[in-house]
C-alpha cells in the first residue's frame, strides 16, 4: 500500500512514459526534462500512452521505490498542463486518480442550494 503524507509534493508528468523504463531512466526524465531531484521526498507519476498503466517514483527513506499499477479495464484520466511537461496535485487528487475518479468533475460540481442574500 502507497501511504502519502499531506505534505509531500506530488508531481505528475504529463507527457506519455515508456513503461519499460526503471529507476535511473525514470530519474533522467525527473532531473533532464521536470529539473527536480528524485531524492527530496518528491513523489513522480509516470502515465503510459494509453494510460492504462502509472509508476509512481519516490524517495522511502533509504533508497529509491518504485510503485506500478496495471489496469485491467478503463483507463487513467489525462491531465491537462498546456506547454509544461509537469502538474502538481495534492495527496487527495493523487488517490482521486488512482481509484478513477475525474478530477475534473470533481472541480467542476455545481452547488446544489443558493445562499439567500
Amino acid at each position: 500500500m502507497l501511504s502519502v503524507t499531506p505534505t509531500a509534493a506530488i508531481y505528475v508528468y504529463t507527457r506519455p512514459t515508456d513503461m519499460r523504463k526503471g529507476f535511473d531512466g525514470l530519474c533522467g526524465i525527473i532531473r533532464q526534462e521536470l529539473g527536480g531531484d528524485p531524492l527530496d521526498g518528491s513523489l513522480f507519476l509516470f502515465i503510459n500512452r494509453r494510460r492504462d498503466r502509472v509508476k509512481i517514483l519516490y524517495w522511502d527513506r533509504d533508497g529509491l521505490a518504485l510503485w506500478y499499477k496495471r489496469l485491467e479495464a478503463g483507463s487513467l484520466e489525462g491531465i491537462e498542463s498546456g506547454d509544461s511537461p509537469s502538474v502538481q496535485i495534492d495527496a487527495t487528487q493523487l488517490a482521486m486518480l488512482l481509484s478513477g475518479v475525474s478530477l475534473a468533475a470533481a472541480q467542476q460540481r455545481r452547488k446544489r442550494y443558493q445562499h439567500a442574500a
